[in-house]
């Protein structure tokens, strides 16, 4: 394969039409790409991929629309190689939406490819392009059988991807066997090895199933046993042997020790039985003896409970008598207490009246207190004739409140206007400035509208997208069901044939007939006619399975096609979208819905402004007219305020006077009235508490000699032994109580049964229990004994008998199971026969990996000056781990064999360069031989020193010797150096673009 020219349209982070000129850039036969990170340059590999397979390298999500591309300019791949000696033109244009030519709005672009060959026309001498008009999956059949290798093994050998090679060069053998197995395509030997290993399953699975039969058997027949002697001659599971016969003898002798068991542990539990009943009578008796001594003892216990309670009676008795003599003297108690809490207010009123009184009237006598307060009663009406004048004071007071008020109105009012004036100016100027930005804003959500249109298209783009990926991802995965349901078909169909062949005599023989010749031999004896085998398939049970397995090939390319279709879809729906995730676009659609409400709202604010500076017009003048008017009224207000306040002078010092200090003459009035009340309250106070204290006293006296008549030292004795009828009734209920009880207790003592009860020993109901519970237990446990017998006896003659019939299904299967387990070990690699422990794919791919090794050897011995080469090992690894593609690296300078891990940074860099020039050069040969003259070689270059980075280019140099164009993807200075032939890719806010430089950078 050789490029001769790539052009890229609106493709990725390139926006325009840009073409390289492969012919002139690998003039030297090597060049250089170059740029910033992230500028496009792998774009460049990834638009020749899709340009060849109609999808971009790897499985990830690559932009194919670039988002800074026009509309109306659609994603378009044209290249031009030579493939296999054939001068090709590949046109790709996946699908996209696009501006609909007619109208607004968009519609969506098909995706198209389109394939011309430059042809020479003998008849004419002239040469030209000849357009193809095979459908795009035969376009695509046509290149990959002119490419002659697949996508990922063209991703593998053109583009050498150096950090992948690093890590094989460095691998387990497990993880560089994946590498050469997706590159070599060996997968069809291990489709062998798990066709065997499924074959395996089955038997070992029917085996196992007979097996597990036979075992479950043995371990329900344990079971079954219970405390019999099992152990001897029992089958083991482990041992095949043991499960046939001397399991089935076992089993029987088991049976027959079950049975001479249970006619034992029937006698014993009729005898059990017998004791039961015996032992039930006799705890009866003892648990009515036991009742009877214990109401016996709880009789006597109680009456001498009551014995010790008697002194407490005589108290209560006692406390009774008092109390109704007490009674006698409560009109006499009741009286005395009502007088002494009279004489108790009485004397609390007094000294509450006398509380508020000066300290000139503290101890002052009634007779001293009555003509105090007719002086304050005087006093207090001469003050009344000064009421009107303080009254008129109260009225000037109030006008001057008025008027002060109305003078401070005044003056805001006339602040008011005189700052609105001042500030009529600035305002007018802001409502300027906002007509002013709404004109703005008017423009501004002109562009807005345009730029909403915009992500609106890309928002609607981006759920196509997130939709037709879903769908490609679910018809994957229903075509790898169909893939496998195929190749179950086809095992199926495999076997069921194998089967047929195999018993094809038996088939034959059901159709012989005595004296009718054979239509194998010819005779007409058939003497030993084949006989089937069980579960013998017939003709028709081949032909289903054949024609279920064409169905399900038919089904599966049915649902490859829908794939296809659907992966198409999805790359189609990524290029219109983007690769920015669907809640990035939404938020960014957001964005640009409140920055074109925010224009709106502004560019809305114009009307409001000019009707607003119209009203600032008006008010102006309002203003200036009210600011005249209020000046003029609050001249008059001040000397109104003058006047009135000389008159409230003079009328405040005549009545200074006449209030003595209160604060007004109605107040000075008001604390007179209140003395003189509160001396006519002492005084009648003082006469209540005389009176009452003589009655007090008339009344204690006549109480207590009532009290002494009745018995009582003193009338506190009498008050205390008072009780209510409450307390009297339950002293007289307790008493009652009392006697009841005691009676009682002594009935029970005289009842002959219970005296003859307590006279016997003590019943011992706990032994009687015991001795119960103990043949109970023993009933319990021979019955339980011979059920279990009978069971455990009927259980093993049945389980005998069944395994019996187990046995004869298990000999057949473990023959079948032993012979395609074997052979499926020694192709996996885990039979003893394969001593190297190596799978039939890994053998395969070791002999692909030593001629990886020898391609890579050539040039590693070269870019290390002869010091290090690639060994391939297949001995058998340690600690029982796989074999077959080991890598060593011998060193020269030492003369032994190191892990390749332990080689440095650029050492490891050479070395995998080697080793994926190599694996380029087997892929190629595998591929059919095909030439690979365009390579590209991608970073790496970095981890060199010097003179190793001289001997790497010249190694490059070699390459290009044999007539193949290496390009260098790097970002080290020196190459831009060294290489003349450059590609430089800069990138933009408005997109990336290419520059071809033909000399050496400074």
């Amino acid at each position: 394969m050789r490029l001769h020219s790539l052009t890229l349209q609106a493709f990725g982070p390139f926006a325009g039409t840009h073409t390289i000129d492969f012919e002139s850039l690998s003039a030297d036969g090597l060049f250089l790409l170059h740029g910033d990170t992230g500028a496009g340059k792998s774009t460049v590999f990834a638009a020749i991929c899709f340009a060849l397979y109609g999808k971009p390298p790897g499985d990830r999500d690559l932009l194919l629309r670039s988002d800074h591309a026009a509309p109306s300019l659609l994603t378009q791949i044209t290249l031009e190689a030579t493939l296999s000696g054939r001068r090709m033109e590949i046109t790709r244009i996946p699908q996209q939406t696009r501006p609909k030519s007619r109208g607004t709005g968009t519609t969506t672009q098909s995706a198209k490819t389109l394939l011309r060959e430059w042809k020479h026309d003998d008849a004419s001498g002239q040469s030209r392009w000849e357009a193809s008009s095979k459908s795009h999956q035969e376009v695509g059949d046509e290149l990959l059988a002119l490419l002659g290798m697949s996508r990922d093994q063209f991703c593998q050998v053109v583009l050498l991807p150096q950090n992948q090679f690093t890590q094989f060069l460095r691998a387990k053998a497990t993880e560089r066997r994946e590498l050469l197995g997706n590159l070599f395509r060996t997968g069809r030997f291990a489709d062998i090895d798990r066709w065997l290993l499924e074959r395996s399953r089955e038997a070992e699975k029917a085996l196992k199933a007979a097996r597990s039969d036979v075992t479950s058997l043995i371990e329900r027949i344990h079971q079954a046993a219970g405390d019999l002697d099992h152990e001897h001659n029992a089958p083991v599971t482990e041992d095949p042997q043991t499960l046939t016969g001397p399991a089935h003898h076992w089993a029987t002798t088991l049976a027959n020790a079950a049975a001479t068991h249970l006619e034992r542990t029937t006698a014993e539990a009729e005898n059990a039985a017998v004791d039961l009943s015996t032992q039930q009578k006799r705890e009866l008796t003892v648990r009515e003896l036991h009742q009877q001594q214990t109401e016996h003892r709880r009789a006597q216990e109680q009456l001498a409970l009551l014995h010790q309670q008697a002194p407490h009676q005589q108290e209560l008795n006692d406390q009774l008598e008092r109390a109704r003599r007490a009674d006698k003297l409560v009109s006499v108690i009741d009286a005395a207490k009502t007088a002494s809490a009279e004489h108790d207010r009485a004397a609390h009123r007094e000294t509450e009246a006398r509380s508020h009184l000066a300290a000139t009237y503290a101890a002052a006598t009634a007779d001293q207190l009555a003509p105090a307060e007719q002086q304050l009663r005087a006093q207090a009406t001469l003050a009344e004739a000064l009421l009107p004048e303080e009254a008129t004071v109260q009225q000037l007071t109030h006008d001057l409140e008025r008027l002060d008020a109305e003078r401070v109105e005044l003056a805001t009012e006339q602040h008011e206007a005189r700052t609105w004036l001042e500030q009529a100016p600035t305002r007018r100027t802001t409502l300027t400035g906002r007509m002013d930005a709404a004109r703005t804003a008017e423009a501004d959500s002109r562009r807005h509208e345009a730029a909403l249109k915009d992500v609106h298209r890309r928002l609607k783009a981006a759920e196509q997208r997130d939709a037709h990926l879903t769908e490609a991802a679910e018809a994957e995965q229903h075509l790898a069901n169909a893939h496998t349901a195929t190749a179950q078909a086809a095992a199926t169909y495999i076997d069921i044939r194998r089967q047929r062949t195999e018993g094809m005599a038996a088939e034959l023989a059901a159709g012989l007939k005595d004296g009718a010749p054979c239509p194998v031999c010819g005779s007409c004896s058939h003497p030993a006619p084949a006989e089937p085998h069980p579960g013998q398939p017939t003709r028709a049970d081949e032909q289903a399975a054949e024609a279920h397995h064409l169905q399900a090939q038919e089904d599966e390319q049915a649902i490859s096609t829908t794939a296809q279709q659907a992966r198409e879809r999805a790359a189609a729906a990524a290029g219109e979208a983007g690769d920015a995730p669907l809640a990035d676009i939404q938020a960014q659609c957001h964005a640009v819905e409140e920055e074109l409400a925010q224009a709106l709202s502004q560019a809305a604010d114009f009307g409001a402004a000019s009707e607003e500076l119209a009203i600032l017009e008006r008010e102006q003048a309002d203003m200036t007219a009210k600011d005249t008017t209020v000046s003029e009224h609050l001249s008059a207000r001040n000397a109104e305020y003058d006047h009135a306040a000389d008159r409230l002078k003079d009328l405040t010092t005549k009545l200074d006077t006449a209030r003595e200090g209160a604060p007004t003459v109605a107040a000075r009035i008001t604390d007179l009235t209140r003395n003189a009340d509160q001396l006519k309250a002492a005084s009648e106070a003082t006469i209540t508490a005389t009176r009452t204290a003589l009655e007090r006293d008339e009344r204690t006296a006549r109480a207590t000699a009532a009290a002494q008549a009745q018995g009582f030292d003193t009338l506190k004795a009498a008050e205390q032994a008072l009780l209510n009828d409450h307390a009297l009734h339950a002293i007289e209920e307790e008493i009652k109580q009392w006697s009841h009880q005691r009676a009682a207790h002594a009935a029970v003592l005289d009842r002959d049964e219970l005296v003859q009860a307590a006279e016997q020993p003590p019943a011992d109901i706990e032994a009687a229990v015991a001795l119960r519970e103990t043949a109970a237990k023993r009933h319990t446990q021979a019955v339980a004994a011979a059920t279990g017998s009978r069971t455990r006896c009927d259980n093993l003659t049945s389980l005998t008998t069944e395994l019996g019939t187990r046995i004869q299904r298990l000999e057949p299967l473990q023959d079948a199971y032993d012979t395609v387990h074997h052979l499926q070990e020694l192709i996996h690699g885990t039979s003893p026969s394969n001593s190297d422990r190596m799978e039939l794919e890994a053998y395969v791919l070791a002999a692909r990996l030593e001629q990886v090794v020898a391609a890579a050897n050539t040039r590693l011995l070269h870019m290390s000056d002869h010091r290090y080469t690639l060994t391939h090992s297949d001995h058998r690894a340690a600690r029982g781990a796989r074999s077959g593609l080991s890598l060593k690296i011998t060193d020269a300078w030492t003369g032994r064999e190191r892990d390749t891990d332990t080689l440095s940074g650029g050492e490891s860099f050479f070395a995998s360069l080697s080793l994926a020039l190599g694996l380029a050069d087997v892929v190629t040969h595998e591929a059919g031989g095909r030439a690979l003259d365009t390579l590209f070689i991608d970073e790496g270059f970095g981890t060199l020193d010097e003179e190793t980075l001289h001997q790497v280019l010249d190694v490059l140099d070699s390459l290009r010797a044999h007539d193949r164009t290496v390009g260098l993807i790097s970002h080290v200075p020196e190459l831009r150096r060294r290489i003349t032939h450059r590609l430089h890719v800069r990138k933009s806010t408005t997109g990336s673009t290419f520059e071809q430089l033909a000399e050496a950078a400074d």
